[in-house]
């Protein structure tokens, strides 16, 4: 079952000579469950690309099409709830919120949306990451590896339709990193979460099932490495 298609997007900043072709009639479909990897050079296109897909960016041309929905066609109130019920995101710097503990920014997004958060659920989630001694922690007293694991446990909770994370291990170390790609692995294959990874790195990228690699705004590989 499909469950992304993404039709003749581009992205374009500025006009005439200064116009920059940031993305360019790029297209393809993800099918529910699937964990792809999204490479290419820093200037790629491929964080713009993540950026539409997640609806937190509007293309100038072409179309995204989530679980049937063509997300650009909602009104901004209506994508906002679209966004939060549907899309995960994993940012490279966490972007958790300070003053609240794990247990809290796990829960954010299910607040936010008036859903009440299930308990056991919650609790299954901090035990898959690891985090059960920490729920009352703050933010500033976790490691890099353990706040990022609360930003995919936040993006994983609410059950959305797509996972999307972008250069997840970009500001950690190698270790910390490559537990985090373990830890995304293993949480696709229990939940069967379709789950898209921005990287340029390319060892991280062959622990998904497919490779999509981006060059000047345009797709130049699309291949699938394990079913």
């Amino acid at each position: 079952m499909e469950i992304l298609r993404v039709e003749n997007l581009s992205k374009f900043y500025g006009t005439g000579e200064a116009q920059v072709n940031a993305l360019n009639g790029v297209s393809f479909s993800v099918r529910q469950g699937e964990f792809v990897a999204i490479i290419g050079p820093s200037g790629s296109g491929k964080s713009t690309l993540l950026h539409m897909v997640g609806g937190v960016d509007i293309p100038s041309a072409g179309k995204v099409y989530i679980d049937g929905t063509d997300i650009y066609s909602l009104k901004e109130d209506a994508l906002a709830i679209f966004r939060r019920r549907q899309i995960g995101l994993v940012y490279q710097f966490y972007n958790l919120l300070p003053v609240l503990n794990v247990e809290e920014n796990l829960s954010l997004p299910m607040l936010l949306d008036g859903r009440k958060v299930d308990k056991t659920q919650l609790d299954a989630m901090t035990r898959a990451l690891g985090l059960e001694q920490r729920l009352k922690h703050l933010p500033s007293q976790l490691s890099g590896g353990q706040q990022q694991k609360v930003g995919i446990g936040r993006a994983l909770l609410p059950s959305p339709a797509i996972v999307l994370a972008d250069e997840p291990t970009g500001n950690l170390d190698s270790k910390s990193g490559g537990e985090i790609i373990s830890l995304l692995r293993q949480l696709h294959d229990e939940r069967r979460q379709t789950l898209i990874i921005i990287t340029h790195d390319e060892s991280i990228a062959l622990t998904a099932d497919r490779i999509i690699a981006l060059e000047d705004g345009l797709i130049v590989k699309d291949e699938v490495i394990r079913q």
